[in-house]
């Protein structure tokens, strides 16, 4: 289905995007210079200088901290939060639904869940496994596993007549939520106090444990997830239109619908088994994007996912920098940011159904 732009709006949407990816480059840099040790703008361009073979003589400190620390935190930031940004808008699409968020079809419930497993069982039933492995990777591991378990259970209990209805897709993310937070209650029942902690901060997200290693993983699936994600932009305009009249314009509708909740429980559940969970992005990126640029998906979804991760970017800035040099956890940030703005969307829901 074709949808032209007029070239008046087509202009000024280029300009809103060019806006917004000058925000991103600026928070990236602001993001590289924050921090114990002073790295101004200059310093960075010399850095990144040396390293492609620009400049000969760098001041080694700077070049460790940057290269090892500062930029994989950065990236990770990046990714997660573009992720988060398009796997939002894409499942708000597919539902038509403006309340949906990557949590709905059990993602992060499932995450959790498997992360706590492993922190209650592993060192009890597994020591050795734990001490070969180390238990963040087998952390990210069982948090990958469960959300994408969580997802497929969702998608399955919605199937009727083979096809996969909304309305009961929301019921069974609703459903699978409780389960899975049924079975962390258990697990918190028989943890004991450093379980509960370690549980506790992976809840509340953490984007201070990036390194190469990690984004070696992170970044291949999430450009699987994110191409696969932007291809379904005009299916999902078809779609806004209505399953029926999409269908009749030659859109495989149930193709699309379980390709959204394949690629974005892909994306979230990696994003999440590495950063803990992160609420709100996927929930209030989509609406302002949707306010200040265009309903089209061809530009919500990549405007989305820059706007995930200026947010994150900033969000993490601000916890950086607040209570320096301790750190706000990034799902408190996040929240606090995002509880608003949901409860702004409730009552503008409301107003208008009352008019």
């Amino acid at each position: 289905m074709q949808l032209a732009i007029p070239q008046p709006r087509a202009l000024r949407l280029s300009w809103k995007m060019s806006l917004l990816v000058g925000l991103l480059l600026l928070l990236l840099l602001v993001s590289l210079s924050i921090g114990a040790l002073a790295i101004g703008p200059i310093d960075i361009l010399q850095l990144i200088g040396h390293r492609l073979g620009f400049v000969s003589e760098v001041d080694a400190t700077q070049a460790l901290v940057l290269f090892n620390i500062r930029l994989p935190r950065l990236l990770l930031t990046v990714v997660v939060g573009a992720v988060l940004g398009l796997s939002g808008a894409s499942l708000q699409g597919i539902f038509r639904n403006p309340l949906v968020e990557p949590g709905t079809i059990g993602v992060s419930s499932g995450s959790a869940l498997g992360v706590m497993l492993v922190i209650l069982l592993l060192g009890a039933l597994f020591p050795s496994v734990e001490a070969a492995l180390g238990r963040t990777w087998i952390m990210a591991l069982f948090a990958f596993l469960g959300g994408v378990l969580a997802t497929l259970a969702t998608l399955q209990i919605s199937r009727y007549q083979g096809r996969t209805q909304i309305t009961y897709l929301i019921l069974a993310g609703v459903a699978i939520t409780a389960l899975a937070q049924a079975g962390i209650g258990l697990a918190i029942f028989y943890a004991d106090d450093n379980q509960l902690r370690t549980y506790t901060f992976w809840t509340l997200g953490d984007l201070s444990t990036g390194t190469w290693g990690k984004l070696s993983l992170l970044i291949p699936l999430a450009v699987v997830s994110g191409v696969g994600l932007l291809w379904l932009a005009r299916p999902l305009n078809a779609l806004a239109l209505g399953e029926s009249e999409a269908y009749h314009s030659g859109v495989p509708v149930e193709r699309v619908k379980l390709l959204v909740v394949f690629f974005s429980a892909l994306a979230v559940g990696t994003s999440v088994a590495f950063v803990g969970i992160i609420g709100f992005v996927g929930l209030v990126v989509p609406h302002i994007v949707r306010m200040g640029f265009s309903s089209d998906h061809r530009v919500v979804l990549p405007a989305s996912a820059i706007g995930g991760s200026i947010l994150l970017l900033l969000s993490d800035i601000f916890a950086r920098t607040v209570v320096a040099p301790a750190e706000l956890p990034i799902g408190v940030v996040t929240a606090a940011i995002g509880t608003p703005f949901f409860i702004y969307l409730l009552i503008s829901a409301k107003k208008k159904r009352l008019i």
